[in-house]
């Protein structure tokens, strides 16, 4: 067994992952840290979200990075906002006892001029979403010109949202560009395309095999009840779990909005979070969230990108997704850093088969809860 050292991480980055209980390498990163640091330059890696992917590139990433040097030199591209701050605030923690690396995060949702003005500050890495990037790029508020590496990080989820004509841009645009490092669950048409027109036809191919995927720690449970018992049978899977924290998901914004003040009217710590809500309004509930003000949060899937809080105990799928990729996005978000959790799904008959589906394409096995009269 390999540990981040072995796989030739500097000393001062292992410090730095070693004070986040990060130890021992997961498989992606096993597979994708030495190729990165062999000056490796184009990847295609398939890995779903919770696999720990943000390490097997963000790591390999810092390593290059020349802190002497006050240009940006790479670029990691997300599809969210949650998950570019995510990922931002990751590295920053990766590199406590390690050179000063800059990152700066830049999206959609925020003012601009802010984001300008962080960026006229030292700088090695942007983290962005693709539209907010070409914004700033078209007011050249920001200088590509010295970027070495682009990363993409869910790429598939940056199609689906319907982003292939900014990734076209902004990849034809980076001059100086040498290693192109993509990320995807999986592997659509559109990514194909991606890979065909801007990857080298000798990119490396790394496929996490699904047993690996897996999260041996979550157990999958669904409860089977009429869209009238429902919010009866959340309460009290919710009263069982006693003080644990969670996040349920259900499907729309209105959904999520009727459910959150459904569950306060019952004096459970609860509010909401969806994509229509202003930057400002879903950081003030993630950091009440966060600072455990709250003890439910209740998001459409938007949310399941980017959201990693290591102590959620469970999930609850009030309504199931639209993809099984979701599911493994939703239930992803507990048993974190080697804890364990419960994926809870509430489901009615007809439904039961959506979850046999989940068994035969996610290799999970679901147990039965009894209903409590």
């Amino acid at each position: 067994m390999k540990n981040f050292e072995e796989l030739g991480i500097s000393s001062g980055l292992v410090k730095g992952l070693a004070e986040l209980n990060i130890v021992e390498p997961t498989d992606i990163q096993k597979k994708v840290i030495p190729l990165l640091l062999a000056g490796t330059s184009d990847i295609v890696a398939q890995a779903q979200t919770g696999t720990g992917k943000t390490a097997a590139y963000g790591l390999p990433l810092l390593e290059q990075m020349d802190s002497n040097m006050n240009s940006v030199q790479g670029l990691i591209l997300c599809p969210t906002r949650e998950l570019a701050q995510q990922v931002a605030k990751q590295l920053f923690k990766f590199t406590k006892y390690s050179t000063p690396i800059f990152t700066e995060s830049v999206y959609g949702g925020e003012p601009i001029d802010r984001q300008i003005s962080a960026l006229s500050r030292p700088t090695h890495i942007i983290v962005a979403t693709p539209g907010r990037l070409i914004d700033l790029v078209n007011r050249e508020a920001v200088d590509l010109s010295s970027v070495k590496t682009v990363v993409l990080d869910e790429a598939d989820e940056m199609l689906s949202m319907g982003f292939k004509k900014e990734l076209d841009e902004i990849l034809s645009f980076l001059p100086a560009i040498e290693n192109k490092w993509l990320f995807s669950a999986t592997i659509p048409q559109g990514i194909q395309e991606i890979n065909s027109k801007h990857l080298s036809k000798d990119a490396e191919r790394i496929v996490v095999s699904r047993n690996n995927i897996v999260n041996k720690k979550i157990s999958h449970q669904y409860l089977v009840c009429d869209e009238t018992e429902k919010l009866y049978a959340l309460e009290l899977f919710l009263k069982s779990e006693h003080k644990n924290r969670g996040v349920i998901f259900c499907k729309t914004k209105a959904a999520t909005q009727k459910l959150a003040k459904q569950l306060i009217a019952k004096n459970i710590a609860t509010d909401a979070i969806h994509g229509d809500m202003l930057q400002k309004e879903r950081d003030k509930v993630m950091r009440a969230f966060k600072n455990e003000t709250l003890r439910i949060l209740v998001a459409t899937d938007i949310a399941a990108r980017g959201l990693d809080i290591s102590e959620l105990t469970f999930v609850a799928h009030y309504q199931l997704p639209e993809s099984d990729e979701y599911y493994t996005h939703r239930s992803g978000r507990t048993a974190r850093a080697g804890r364990e959790g419960i994926s809870m799904c509430f489901v009615n008959t007809s439904e039961v088969k959506i979850l046999r589906n989940y068994e035969r394409t996610l290799g999970l096995k679901f147990h039965q809860v009894k209903k409590v009269k």
